[in-house]
């Protein structure tokens, strides 16, 4: 039987303000290096920012030196440009939903609650593997706004696959072949909150205007389900 290959996801208009990613709050204020404050004096400096670029992924994209993305396609002189590079310089050595290991994405969701359930969600699956929930953790909010051309997977039972609660194979297999084919990114339907909508944004020049929001506290206290505060 010949197979017949699926259509490609249909491509939408996106106008959305006010997109929310969810960061450790530790990150959202980091400089270059956290080894700075160690530094007696210039030359010292200069040997710790040497030893302290030599894995930090986001310096080591910033000057071309990353096989996943190139220097062009980084962001430089806009607000909060560091985050938006780190989002496609640190990807987790399995990737995700819509990236590999080599390269990410900024990943965001048009509703605050869809943001807190993706975060709560991963979160949870750590501490069970340690079969522990005694954790508390502050995330800083990143507002950002898109207008651009995406895939859209809202609708689209032919790449239901995708949405796999339990697997990236289908969904990153999908993205490489987007990616390649030039495409700005995905909408998707949140595997983790019925009704939520998610953004995956391959390139990091449609990430607009990025600020901080607010910022919660998330803690676990002997039980999966955790408590979310604003702080």
């Amino acid at each position: 039987m010949k197979l017949v290959p699926r259509p490609e996801p249909g491509l939408v208009q996106l106008r959305q303000f006010d997109t929310v990613r969810l960061i450790p709050s530790r990150f959202a204020d980091a400089e270059d290096s956290v080894l700075a404050p160690l530094a007696e004096n210039d030359a010292v400096l200069r040997d710790l920012f040497d030893l302290d670029n030599a894995t930090n992924d986001r310096l080591r994209g910033e000057s071309g030196l990353l096989p996943g993305i190139g220097m062009d396609e980084l962001v430089f002189g806009v607000p909060n440009f560091r985050m938006i590079n780190a989002a496609y310089t640190y990807a987790r050595p399995e990737g995700s939903r819509f990236n590999d290991g080599e390269r990410g994405a900024w990943y965001c969701a048009f509703e605050l609650e869809t943001a807190l359930a993706e975060v709560c969600f991963h979160k949870t699956v750590e501490y069970q593997e340690i079969g522990r929930f005694d954790d508390s953790v502050s995330y800083q909010a990143l507002l950002a706004d898109f207008t651009a051309a995406f895939h859209d997977l809202r609708g689209n039972e032919a790449w239901a696959d995708c949405l796999d609660p339990s697997s990236y194979i289908a969904s990153q297999k999908l993205a490489a072949g987007l990616l390649d084919a030039g495409a700005m990114g995905l909408i998707y339907p949140s595997v983790r909150r019925p009704g939520g909508t998610n953004l995956a944004c391959f390139r990091p020049a449609l990430v607009g205007n990025v600020r901080k929001g607010q910022a919660y506290r998330l803690t676990w206290a002997g039980s999966p389900a955790p408590s979310v505060d604003a702080i």
